[in-house]
């Protein structure tokens, strides 16, 4: 849904000055030292109280002993893990908005979380897959192949990749996708409780190896992203515009929602369904940085990274030995400001 403002409306708003390559290039910057500090506070924080020093010698020395299995066996991957599905979302989430023109869009709106949840329920189900690499590519298939569906049904129907047409083809996916997960999951006690461990979006209990078979379809989607920033500049100023400058609208959607579906599916499968990312994100990137997507998505890659692991080590401080999910943490600081941005006229047109 697009909400339109009259001429009277957008005159009466206050405009803010337009960032400077130098304020831009300072808010990068700062993004990128904050982050530092997070990945930091990422590795000495968690349930399991571990003195610097203690965090220290077990980096120094893998394999010596129980401070090495925490800080190697726990915090270095769901670093790790953390920054590829912040960066993922983040980025996802600024080049859906940026196609769509919706700031209310979410890159799971192609009903990628949707088949990945249905591809892991089928693992479950039929394969016995309960977690590792295996249940990774099996929510990369399935991911890929919702999204696919959604692409194909837009395409087939209007015959050509508009935002209003995807947008419904996804919701109707994925409302298809999420009846056959519930029926699986409903019927079947076991998949129900693997179900739920995967669902809730998590980055704890997975292991760097466990995520390999999703970093190839992150690092094509980000480049895929990057070759879309000139696509998405010119679809800001309208399509009869961009078509206008020499765009060929349905290559550049296809370009930006391949990117889009790699990312999420990349994301989905290494940590569950996180919600609000890809909603939350490019909105404090554009704050930073301005609208233009050279500046937007390495601004949108940083925040999305920044906000991932700042709400893992706050589920990990106020939970004690059980631990607060990062979906959850996310979910209660997103709820909030999706009302907001929807209230907000100046935020709801792109």
């Amino acid at each position: 849904m697009i909400i339109a403002t009259t001429p009277t409306e957008a005159a009466r708003r206050p405009r803010r000055p337009r960032p400077t390559r130098a304020s831009r290039a300072g808010a990068l910057l700062a993004l990128c030292a904050v982050l530092a500090l997070c990945c930091l506070a990422s590795v000495l924080l968690g349930s399991n109280r571990l003195a610097p020093a203690a965090v220290l010698h077990g980096l120094l020395h893998p394999g010596s002993g129980t401070d090495a299995a925490v800080v190697y066996g726990s915090r270095v991957p769901r670093t790790v893990i953390g920054l590829l599905v912040g960066v993922c979302l983040g980025v996802g989430g600024a080049v859906m908005q940026g196609h769509t023109r919706n700031p209310l869009a979410d890159p799971g709106l192609f009903g990628v979380s949707a088949g990945a949840g249905l591809a892991v329920v089928l693992g479950i189900v039929a394969f016995g897959v309960s977690g590792g690499a295996a249940s990774v590519g099996f929510a990369l298939a399935g991911a890929l192949v919702a999204s696919l569906a959604a692409f194909a049904v837009t395409v087939a129907g209007s015959g050509t990749a508009s935002p209003v047409p995807l947008a419904l083809a996804g919701t109707a996916v994925s409302a298809l996708l999420g009846a056959f997960t519930s029926f699986l999951t409903l019927a079947d006690r076991e998949s129900l409780r693997s179900y739920q461990l995967w669902v809730v979006g998590s980055l704890s209990g997975r292991q760097l190896d466990d995520i390999w078979a999703a970093v190839p379809f992150a690092a094509a989607g980000l480049v895929l992203a990057a070759l879309n920033v000139r696509a998405l500049d010119n679809l800001a100023l309208g399509e009869e515009l961009a078509r206008g400058l020499g765009e060929n609208l349905l290559v550049a959607r296809a370009v930006g929602l391949t990117a889009i579906t790699l990312l999420t599916a990349a994301a989905t499968a290494a940590a569950g369904p996180i919600a609000f990312v890809g909603l939350v994100v490019p909105h404090l990137a554009r704050a930073l940085v301005g609208a233009g997507h050279r500046w937007l998505l390495p601004a949108a890659a940083l925040t999305g990274a920044l906000l991932v692991l700042g709400a893992d080590i706050v589920g990990r401080l106020i939970g004690g030995f059980a631990e607060i999910q990062v979906g959850i943490v996310l979910a209660v600081l997103g709820g909030p400001f999706f009302v907001a941005v929807a209230r907000r006229r100046s935020l709801v047109s792109l």
